[in-house]
């Protein structure tokens, strides 16, 4: 199964920072085992929703150049709060180094503007070609669809 936990991204900075939202309902079909009685958003759901947020932010500043990005590890990773159905989950990242195929992260998230999450995550970019040159074509079909996911994730504001 895989989980979308980003619901829209607010703001971007291409090379400095994003702003994504996720609203945890309670149709979510692993709130039913986590746990019962007391549903809640589990911690490595919270850590992935910072993963995602954070590969946005690299796909825009890289242009999508790339089909893969991947946690290549998390370190201060501390939980607060729960995320409870009907309440949304804001996910801050800003990039505090980065090189060509890695970016080191801090992340944030908070609910009702306390704090529920924080890691510092490295990610790691890549294309399935630079691996497998018979992959080529995968890694074309793959950043179309990560374009056409971005565009409904993210619409900037105008100014009137």
């Amino acid at each position: 199964m895989r989980f979308s936990l980003i619901d829209r991204i607010d703001a971007i900075e291409p090379g400095e920072s994003v702003t994504a939202l996720k609203t945890l309902s309670l149709a979510e079909e692993y709130l039913a085992d986590h746990f019962p009685g007391f549903p809640v958003m589990p911690g490595v759901l919270m850590v992935e929703s910072l993963v995602q947020a954070g590969a946005w932010l690299m796909r825009q500043t890289e242009e999508f150049r790339y089909s893969a990005v991947l946690l290549k590890e998390a370190r201060a990773v501390r939980f607060n709060n729960f995320v409870s159905p009907g309440k949304t989950l804001r996910v801050e990242c800003k990039v505090k180094e980065r090189d060509e195929k890695t970016y080191t992260l801090l992340g944030s998230g908070t609910v009702e503007g306390a704090s529920a999450v924080s890691a510092r995550l490295t990610l790691e970019q890549f294309n399935l070609a630079d691996r497998d040159p018979s992959l080529a074509a995968s890694d074309e079909r793959r950043i179309q669809k990560l374009r056409e996911l971005f565009d409904a994730l993210y619409h900037p504001k105008t100014a009137d």
